[in-house]
């Protein structure tokens, strides 16, 4: 309930729309994702054994992500900047 009167009252967003909202721990560690599915608010949490989430610099208000993009922050991959594995090296 925290989180989704945080969502509500601080981001100004409906929390029970149908999007995700992702919430960082203070030490990095730790993400919670908050979403309507349609009968009930679901909170899944996860925790990193070793290294941080990326988290998007916002200077308080909300960032918006691709799917793409939460799919790597979930994963602990910097997806600022991921590195393309299959450059082609000649055209045509």
């Amino acid at each position: 309930d925290g989180l989704a009167a945080l969502v509500q009252d601080h981001l100004a967003r409906d929390p029970f729309s149908g999007q995700a909202f992702v919430f960082r721990g203070r030490q990095g560690h730790l993400i919670k994702v908050l979403w309507w599915d349609g009968q009930g608010l679901c909170l899944f949490a996860k925790r990193l054994e070793k290294g941080r989430f990326v988290w998007p610099s916002t200077a308080g208000a909300a960032a918006a992500l691709t799917p793409a993009q939460l799919a790597m922050l979930l994963e602990g991959i910097d997806w600022r900047m991921p590195l393309r594995t299959d450059r082609p090296t000649i055209a045509g």
